[in-house]
């Protein structure tokens, strides 16, 4: 069976564009990644408040600030390179809520034992939410 060339050059095109226009499938991401990309948007967990000083990106701050220590589950797949200095959620503003209070507070450190979506704010933060001697509460925050 004879089929002219003119003819198999514009199939071979035609294959090629098609192959070439298959879209391609990102790699799957790893659960940590994930989570962090769920729960990043906006996320219902604990808040809880500690003490302040030098935070995980490497700036010095004060119990009367409005900061907060975001769970290791959203901070630490953004750390590049294992530096938390150069992390860019380091300065970024979430509001948190509870009980229809609301504190607007700065990313300035990592907190090590929160649990996914949970929060270490302030003392003053966390007071504009409920007293400290309530310890810890639940509540809603995100990104703004």
């Amino acid at each position: 069976m004879f089929i002219p060339t003119s003819t198999l050059t514009t199939l071979a095109v035609a294959f090629l564009s098609l192959a070439s226009a298959a879209p391609t499938t990102p790699a799957p991401a790893s659960p940590l990644e994930v989570e962090a990309r769920e729960i990043a948007a906006r996320a219902r967990g604990q808040f809880t408040w500690y003490n302040t000083g030098l935070g995980a990106c490497g700036k010095w701050n004060n119990d009367g600030e409005l900061v907060v220590a975001l769970n290791r589950h959203v901070f630490d797949p953004q750390t590049p390179n294992g530096n938390p200095n150069n992390n860019p959620l380091c300065g970024r503003m979430i509001r948190a809520s509870y009980k229809g209070k609301t504190v607007d507070v700065r990313v300035v450190d990592r907190c090590p034992g929160c649990a996914a979506g949970d929060l270490d704010l302030s003392p003053t933060a966390f007071q504009r939410l409920a007293s400290l001697g309530t310890g810890r509460i639940t509540g809603d925050w995100w990104w703004i």
